[in-house]
């Protein structure tokens, strides 16, 4: 089977976690897992686990979001209440197990800098190869931004999309981020930074990284921040120069 869905369950926790676990001998035979909004807790992570171990090279994707999860370490923990103890275990994941996961998902929980920090440290794995990184609406500021550009810089070949939406970067945030699109090695393709406080002068910062390594970045997100008309006028020009990158730029 190629997929397999289960979506918004209405029974009670505990019969969720029971039916997954009915379920799993399916599950693991799957190529991608949808388990969105079904009331599971750590229990049924618990039992998923193991199975996950038993079928290692088989799932692709597992999406969890929307559940009871707490800091239980899976792909795709859109909304589950993930802590700065669970980031410890996906940092953990990212380095013993760095060649296989290429996207994470982790908008919307409370990871704040510190949790953002503790990540930082499995991204920061050279043999790492995540490739999408989610972070929407997970408190992070300019102090969590400067982990992630330390990542960034200390392994800059192999993440493709970041999704930083809703966050309190500020002008200093997206300046540190910027230091690190400036090395070449860098491959970042969509960046998107919609309601981060940013201003022109954080923009000053990333339309020098850009001019840095014009050729990478295709998507750039800006909505929602106190951008002046000489900003939005410098990177819409950088978007029809032929010599950037750059193809879509939303402001």
């Amino acid at each position: 089977m190629e997929e397999f869905v289960l979506k918004k369950f209405t029974g009670s926790q505990n019969t969720a976690d029971e039916v997954l676990q009915k379920l799993l001998p399916v599950i693991k035979e799957c190529r991608s897992a949808q388990l969105y909004d079904c009331g599971v807790t750590d229990e049924g992570c618990a039992a998923l686990a193991p199975a996950l171990r038993s079928n290692p090279s088989h799932l692709r994707e597992l999406n969890l979001s929307m559940n009871e999860l707490g800091d239980s370490g899976v792909n795709l923990l859109n909304h589950c209440g993930v802590t700065d103890e669970g980031c410890v275990a996906l940092a953990s994941a990212l380095r013993s197990n760095s060649t296989h996961l290429r996207e994470l998902n982790l908008s919307r929980n409370k990871l704040q800098d510190s949790g953002l920090k503790l990540l930082s440290d499995g991204l920061k794995d050279p043999h790492c190869k995540l490739e999408k990184l989610r972070l929407w609406d997970c408190g992070v500021t300019d102090e969590g931004c400067a982990a992630l550009a330390s990542a960034l810089r200390s392994n800059p070949s192999h993440l493709r999309e970041l999704d930083l939406n809703y966050n309190k970067l500020g002008d200093s945030g997206l300046k540190l981020l910027s230091e690190a699109l400036k090395d070449p090695l860098c491959k970042l393709e969509t960046l998107w930074l919609n309601d981060c406080g940013v201003t022109d002068e954080g923009c000053a910062a990333l339309t020098s990284a850009l001019r840095s390594n014009p050729s990478h970045l295709r998507e750039l997100s800006l909505s929602e921040n106190k951008l002046g008309d000489s900003a939005v006028k410098l990177l819409s020009d950088m978007k029809k120069d032929p010599q950037y990158g750059l193809q879509k730029f939303l402001f």
